[in-house]
């Protein structure tokens, strides 16, 4: 159980390295210098499949904690 999560945990790191950038530049969130920060955004195609795998491997982590947790 305890490689099992080891080898999530890995996966999630890299997976979340891979995502890009959608904050183009931290010195204009705390400027208020980029007015469509918060506007929507469609992902599509491979950004798509990262953001769906890291919400997978992110509710696997969750789960896989509580259970070693109660055993």
């Amino acid at each position: 159980m305890k490689t099992f999560l080891l080898v999530i945990c890995v996966l999630l790191i890299a997976i979340v390295l891979l995502q890009s950038n959608k904050a183009e530049g931290a010195s204009q969130i705390i400027s208020g210098g980029n007015a469509d920060l918060f506007s929507k955004r469609k992902e599509r195609g491979s950004e798509l499949f990262i953001s769906r795998l890291t919400f997978t491997l992110g509710g696997l982590f969750f789960i896989i904690c509580v259970l070693m947790n109660v055993m």
